[in-house]
């Protein structure tokens, strides 16, 4: 901004366009990068016309489709004029031939950044090789590490455009669409070894390729901009089978993290693509997922829709399991409009089919489901049964993360029985299963369903706390809904705690 503001005032010193409107020449800054070169060329738009405000000037810059051309400066001398084009060009020519080719692939990526072990999968080099090829893009200003981030790269916004130019043209000598499809394979496969270490039954193999959870978690988190956007890239470049894949890697991951956003993204996307193909198992997948979302986003009456749509599919092609799969989650939005006779036989019949093809784990979800539903239709004791039955199943199958779950459910249905003290050690356990398995969202359902049993006690001072603590989280984890209960649960404490 000092640049700019020197650079006007240089030509005529009233000039107080920069100083006048901080936030857009702030905004003008960005779009160059801070590149002092690029800033030079700007300055030279806005000094050749008076009337252009540093408004109207990063509203045309922040259109990246003509950034390049933009971003030029033609003072009629001809060849001579400075463009930001012209010094991307100096640089590039200095490269060697490998560092050019790499230069070229790093725009293919289709998220904002990319790490090392990816770059060295797109160009297929060696890791070591490809380090250093990296190295002397960074020195050359052509790339640059990314903001907070170790072994990860990226390129401003104007280099991706003009790398994109150069690998335009030579995308048949650099084998552009090979590079892309080991890119989107390496991200299929990874995110899928990692997904193997989120919350699965022991009976599955762990992937190798990460050595713990928190190591897949890391991986996921770091890269998820990128998956997404792989996804997406797939189905639009004709490779549907990728993204069918990788979309069936990211639920459990994005449903931990909360990126119902992204899941509503993918899961789309997902089913658009399984029905060009043609793929009526694959459809009925994506419905059960963009099922899911919608469920915890609350559109109900349209989840329910989706659901019914995927049973239907699984009943065509015969497949009990994921019928069963599809009626357990129906389930839960036909509980959440009032339709709680449906959702019992729901429940019911999806775990009668897991009994039957011996899924005991997917058995353990639709009793805990199960027992949920039973006490909302005031039949406690079978409640508490179903839940008692699911915990038994997630420990048997080595689920931690679902275990929790279970003990959350379990306290609900012995609240209902007024069995208060049982129901405390239950939520307590939940909470400590769920901060091990890291689903801060879990935590917070289950100390809000805490405060609720110290209130029955009395224990108002506590209660309100543990209301406190679940808003907290609720609010981190962007769960406004949650908030607004928990909140709800500190206005009820306050109230009895005074009467």
């Amino acid at each position: 901004m000092a640049l700019l503001e020197a650079a006007l005032a240089a030509a005529r010193p009233d000039d107080q366009r920069v100083s006048a409107d901080r936030p857009n020449a702030a905004r003008l800054a960005e779009t160059c990068g801070g590149l002092p070169l690029a800033l030079q060329i700007t300055a030279a738009l806005l000094k050749a016309d008076p009337t252009l405000t540093v408004s109207e000037l990063a509203d045309e810059l922040a259109d990246e489709l003509v950034l390049l051309q933009k971003l030029r400066y033609d003072d009629g001398s001809g060849s001579g004029s400075p463009s930001v084009a012209a010094a991307f060009e100096l640089s590039y020519r200095q490269l060697d031939e490998t560092a050019a080719r790499v230069f070229r692939l790093l725009p293919v990526n289709p998220g904002p950044d990319l790490s090392t072990a990816a770059a060295a999968v797109l160009a297929d080099l060696p890791t070591g090789e490809l380090r250093s090829v990296l190295s002397r893009l960074a020195q050359a200003h052509l790339i640059e590490a990314a903001a907070g981030a170790a072994r990860r790269w990226r390129m401003h916004d104007l280099l991706r455009l003009y790398a994109l130019q150069r690998s335009d043209a030579c995308a048949l000598p650099d084998g552009r669409e090979q590079a892309v499809d080991r890119l989107l394979q390496y991200y299929e496969e990874t995110a899928h070894a990692a997904t193997t270490h989120l919350s699965v039954p022991s009976e599955i193999p762990l992937s190798a390729t990460f050595t713990d959870r928190d190591n897949a978690l890391t991986w996921l988190d770091a890269e998820r901009p990128n998956l997404i956007a792989a996804v997406v890239t797939a189905a639009n470049t004709g490779r549907e089978q990728i993204s069918i894949k990788l979309s069936a890697d990211l639920p459990v991951y994005l449903e931990l993290r909360r990126r119902f956003d992204d899941l509503l993204v993918i899961c789309t996307v997902c089913l658009d693509a399984t029905r060009r193909l043609g793929k009526r198992a694959n459809e009925a997948g994506a419905l059960n997922d963009l099922g899911n979302t919608l469920l915890v986003v609350r559109r109900f009456e349209e989840a329910i829709v989706v659901y019914q749509d995927a049973i239907a599919i699984f009943q065509e092609i015969d497949e009990p399991r994921f019928r069963a799969l599809a009626l357990n989650h129906l389930g839960i939005p036909l509980r959440e409009v009032g339709r709680l006779e449906e959702a019992v036989t729901s429940h019911q019949d999806a775990a009668a089919i897991f009994r039957e093809t011996g899924d005991r784990h997917s058995e353990g979800d639709a009793l805990g489901n199960l027992g949920v539903a039973l006490g909302e239709v005031h039949r406690f004791e079978e409640a508490v049964t179903a839940h008692q039955d699911a915990t038994a199943i997630f420990r048997e199958t080595g689920d931690r993360h679902r275990e929790g779950k279970a003990f959350d459910g379990l306290g609900l249905a012995l609240e209902d029985m007024h069995q208060f003290e049982d129901a405390i050690a239950a939520h307590k356990r939940a909470i400590a299963i769920l901060q091990e398995t890291d689903d801060r969202h879990g935590e917070g359902s289950a100390m809000n369903n805490l405060g609720i049993s110290f209130r029955h006690l009395g224990r108002f001072k506590e209660a309100t706390n543990a209301h406190q603590n679940a808003a907290t989280i609720f609010h981190e984890t962007g769960d406004r809904y949650g908030v607004m209960v928990a909140l709800n649960n500190i206005r009820l404490d306050l109230e009895e705690q005074h009467t």
